[in-house]
């Protein structure tokens, strides 16, 4: 076994069995998937209504028979202490615990039983071998952030060897970090990058600055995986340009599972082996593919604690080709707590303007990266890192175009910065509103 495996095993994720469970599940066609599907869907409610006093309370009208009785389940309502959402059987002892990053403005720990924890890492060992990644031999570089206390720093360090990878700090993005950056690409034979959206993104920015294709100086690397953050098609084009390898797009949630992965075809395969993922409108009926609402998602394995029915906090579309075996993701278009709600009562997608903006405000390569806030209902912040002010030209176009696509008589100020705050696992929210609204 490699070590990568090994470390599981010993730590007590049955991955030698997730992995067979996992091809089990794969193997089946479709008509059979349907019933493996609507079996594991009925047999987690039932297994949560029995033995966890939590979700019986939660979902005390439930019914295994009728989908329409199961409960949504928020962020919010897993706000309590763990012990108390736990099941009859599982402890802090014998559980797998961690907790979200909070950037939807909700975080919380959660639980996952020892073989829901290994059968996600063998559906993501599944997923790179599409690209001939292996966890256990290709070496990683890792864009993400760390943690500063000293025991939490080591304790990821000591992750990264045992998952041969080498981490690359997101808190440092100047060019004189870039330039170290570049070296250990030259001395490493690196097989795939993996991180944040944004500051991956930052990286090929400098390559370009560089004139720079970094396939050239690390000839071993294949693809690039980015997770977290939104992928625009801009940013793509750039990093596939500059790192002269595929950029592949991943959505997770910590507390869940790999939700979806791009496949070889381009296609945002969602994970549909150890997750039920629903659509749903704002009363919460389900909506037909190819309709954009929430996205809400069933845990089918854990039996540590019941993710049933969870609102995500997620926007998306899946598409009119997707089947029960393999649902397709067809766009993710933001969080439902990124929303403008402007001074006429009009709401606006808050990745909608920053997408606008940032068409105009990158084109000249001098921004290297920026985010907006919304700080009154009339009122919007972009902040900025920049080589150079902005011109008062180019302010007003972002100005201008603002208001066409949301209203005019918008005040938008603009802050150059030194360096833009990330949280603290390292992302970087593109927009926040600070209105203490429920739009």
């Amino acid at each position: 076994m490699n070590l990568f495996d090994f470390s599981l095993q010993v730590s007590g994720f049955p991955i030698k069995e997730a992995s067979r469970v996992l091809k089990t599940i794969q193997n089946k066609d479709e008509s059979a998937f349907e019933t493996y599907l609507e079996t594991k869907i009925n047999d987690i409610v039932t297994y949560h209504l029995t033995n966890n006093s939590f979700y019986k309370s939660f979902a005390k009208n439930a019914n295994v028979l009728d989908w329409k009785s199961i409960p949504i389940m928020t962020k919010k309502d897993l706000q309590k202490p763990l012990k108390e959402r736990l099941s009859n059987g599982f402890n802090v002892k014998n559980v797998y615990i961690n907790k979200t990053s909070g950037s939807s403005g909700d975080p919380f720990i959660f639980a996952k039983d020892k073989f829901c924890h290994a059968l996600t890492w063998a559906l993501i060992k599944n997923r790179f071998s599409w690209y001939n990644l292996d966890i256990n031999k290709s070496k990683q570089a890792r864009f993400y952030g760390i943690p500063l206390d000293k025991k939490g720093y080591f304790k990821e360090q000591f992750k990264d060897k045992l998952s041969n990878r080498f981490r690359f700090s997101v808190f440092d993005l100047s060019d004189a970090a870039f330039e170290r950056y570049l070296k250990k690409f030259e001395d490493t034979s690196f097989e795939y990058i993996n991180g944040y959206t944004s500051s991956i993104a930052q990286f090929a920015k400098y390559l370009k600055r560089r004139n720079l294709i970094l396939k050239e100086i690390c000839p071993s690397l294949k693809v690039c995986i980015v997770t977290s953050e939104m992928l625009f098609d801009n940013d793509k084009s750039l990093m596939e340009f500059q790192f002269g390898v595929p950029v592949i797009n991943e959505y997770g949630a910590s507390e869940l599972d790999l939700i979806a992965f791009e496949n070889p075809k381009g296609d945002w395969q969602v994970n549909s082996e150890s997750l039920f993922v629903e659509i749903l409108d704002n009363q919460d009926n389900p909506l037909p593919n190819g309709k954009e609402g929430r996205i809400v998602i069933t845990s089918l394995y854990n039996k540590a604690q019941p993710f049933i029915r969870y609102d995500i906090g997620d926007i998306g579309v899946l598409s009119k080709k997707s089947n029960v075996k393999t649902p397709i993701l067809e766009q993710l278009t933001g969080r439902t707590n990124d929303i403008a709600v402007l001074p006429s009562g009009k709401k606006a997608a808050g990745l909608t303007f920053y997408y606008i903006t940032k068409s105009i405000i990158e084109d000249d390569g001098l921004v290297k990266e920026f985010v907006i806030e919304q700080v009154k209902l009339d009122t919007f912040i972009v902040k900025y890192v920049s080589y150079v002010e902005l011109s008062e030209e180019k302010k007003n176009i972002i100005i201008t175009e603002m208001e066409k696509y949301l209203e005019k008589g918008l005040q938008i100020n603009f802050e150059r910065q030194e360096k833009l705050i990330r949280s603290k696992s390292g992302k970087l929210k593109q927009f926040t509103s600070y209105l203490n609204l429920n739009p």
